[in-house]
């Protein structure tokens, strides 16, 4: 039987002594799909009493994050999302707070929280609220104070939220057990209670976490805390889990399609013809019938009917598909019937591949290029800003429309990062792109960033440039560290030098020494980068190789014409 992920939780917090409490905690537990993409999130939040509007930063942090988080996209890592939240939020709190309050009463907080996504806890944390981790009757504190103490043994925040526009955001990811129990605190209670007392009273009420974290305030209040004080109990009942039978199930819940042939009708769409096929899928040119426009259809090839890896992968090929909205992406559309198999729809794109492109325009002018690199790379931050990484950029799968809008095509590689975290019982092998356009990382294990599309992106600029490749042919294992880069003038003598200097560092093989964005790289496209430009004469063996070696071989014929008359005298 497969699990879901399951927590017992409970909170409770109270002014104390104080005329108002300026703590704040909150917990969301979806019931939906993002139970799954986006996991469980706890929050609390300590408002800073010297400040006016602490007790609204630290309700701000809780509601902000509950809510902001679960609005970025699925296809964003934990990490991520919490991060360029937190980011947001502080940014918020702090021009807020010398709006409203002034430089000396600014909205500051501390924040503690805990995202249970699939089988891994992340925490984030800022401040000197805490994260306790109980396991195996031990307790361990997950969290450091980020405090200054001054004379007088008297602490003072050195890191809150809203202090400053830029915030250090502690981060961590923690492997879940069944049985885990999590204790978040603030201030007004760990630092009346000890590590004993906290681990006795939370196990002492271990089936019922909102009494627990009730029992850990009460007692804290009584031990004289003159703060607010607030607690979080979190327990881990259940972690996700299927065998590979019941995970092939759900795979299958959606038959493969039927034999296809011209006039076949699926759930609506009318098969015109064949576009491509190969051994993995089937692509058709297809007429919805409802609404009068054409289509592509892709199918899965029945050869991999019982392969639930390559059934998983070709789900997630739809679902990348239809989390980027760009005029450079092929765009997935929702089919207009229940469907009865298993394929998806896109948009059809008249026009040409950019294969086809580059065989009509053997010698394209540069400035040509240059504006299909621009759509290029458009194409492809679209999945960088959904963390993702396409790994198979290459000519045939970039199509270039009748109006000349380029269009990135084929999901069937794409890395994606948010789904990563979701364990399941199938090993996610990195799926190599095409070799002569493949990232050298690649031969090594790594999965691929936006680097190695990059990498993708500068060889078939290249290509377009001079009709080769870079080192000569495809990259492999065996021959990655004896390859060297040909420049590109070596082919095409009209490639600037400053152009061939930025094609040369976008195709390093250490990825480090490459640009760290797709702009930089576009940027030096377009203007001369002195930097790039070589100033000491280049060798005539690495300008052009075959001159150097044919001139060697003159001259290694007449100095054995020289010997031989000389020996003949």
């Amino acid at each position: 039987m497969s699990t879901k992920l399951a927590l017992s939780a409970g909170q409770y917090s109270a002014k104390g002594i104080k005329p108002r409490n300026e703590d704040a905690c909150g917990i969301r537990m979806p019931e939906d799909a993002s139970l799954v993409t986006k996991g469980i999130a706890t929050v609390v939040a300590d408002g800073v009493s010297g400040s006016e509007g602490g007790r609204a930063a630290a309700e701000t942090c809780v509601q902000g994050f509950l809510s902001d988080y679960y609005s970025t996209p699925d296809s964003w890592t934990v990490k991520h999302s919490g991060q360029r939240v937190l980011t947001a939020l502080n940014r918020w709190l702090h021009s807020e707070g010398l709006r409203r309050y002034a430089q000396d009463y600014c909205m500051l907080s501390t924040f503690s929280a805990l995202v249970f996504k699939s089988t891994t806890a992340h925490l984030f944390h800022v401040g000197d609220t805490r994260v306790h981790r109980i396991r195996g009757g031990e307790l361990e504190c997950l969290t450091r104070d980020h405090q200054i103490w001054a004379k007088g043994e008297k602490a003072f925040l050195s890191r809150a939220m809203g202090a400053d526009m830029t915030v250090d955001i502690d981060y961590q990811a923690l492997p879940l057990e069944v049985g885990d129990t999590f204790v978040l605190t603030t201030d007004g209670v760990h630092d009346y209670l000890g590590d004993k007392e906290l681990l006795h009273l939370t196990a002492e009420h271990g089936n019922t976490p909102e009494r627990a974290a009730r029992a850990l305030v009460s007692r804290a209040l009584e031990r004289g805390s003159h703060d607010n004080a607030t607690c979080q109990i979190l327990h881990v009942e259940q972690l996700p889990a299927q065998n590979e039978n019941e995970f092939f199930q759900r795979l299958t819940e959606l038959p493969f399609p039927p034999p296809l042939t011209v006039d076949s009708v699926l759930d609506g769409y009318r098969i015109l013809r064949e576009i491509h096929a190969s051994a993995r899928t089937q692509v058709y040119l297809a007429l919805d019938t409802d609404a009068g426009q054409h289509v592509v259809i892709k199918t899965p090839s029945v050869n991999y009917e019982d392969n639930p890896e390559y059934i998983d992968a070709f789900l997630h090929e739809e679902w990348a598909g239809r989390r980027i909205n760009n005029p450079h992406v092929l765009k997935v559309i929702d089919p207009r019937q229940r469907r009865r198999f298993l394929y998806y729809v896109t948009e059809y794109v008249k026009g040409q591949t950019l294969r086809q492109w580059m065989n009509d325009h053997p010698d394209p002018p540069l400035s040509d290029v240059r504006a299909l690199v621009t759509q290029i790379i458009a194409g492809v931050r679209a999945f960088q800003r959904q963390e993702m990484v396409h790994r198979d950029l290459k000519p045939e799968n970039i199509m270039i429309d009748q109006h000349g809008t380029v269009k990135i095509v084929d999901f069937g590689s794409v890395k994606i990062a948010g789904l990563e975290e979701i364990a399941a019982p199938i090993e996610r092998n990195t799926v190599l792109g095409t070799l002569s356009y493949a990232a050298p990382e690649y031969f090594s294990g790594h999965s691929g960033s936006h680097i190695s599309d990059l990498y993708s992106v500068a060889v078939i600029t290249y290509e377009m440039l001079t009709g080769h490749l870079p080192y000569g042919g495809a990259l492999s294992p065996r021959n990655i560290k004896r390859v060297e880069y040909t420049p590109a003038r070596q082919h095409n003598p009209k490639v600037p030098t400053w152009v061939d200097g930025a094609l040369r560092k976008a195709t390093q093989l250490n990825p480090e020494r490459r640009y760290l964005a797709m702009s930089e790289f576009l940027h030096d496209l377009s203007h001369p980068n002195p930097g790039l430009v070589r100033t000491d004469p280049v060798p005539l063996l690495e300008r052009n190789p075959v001159a150097f070696w044919r001139g060697a071989a003159i001259l290694l014929l007449l100095a054995n014409l020289a010997l031989l008359f000389y020996f003949k005298r």
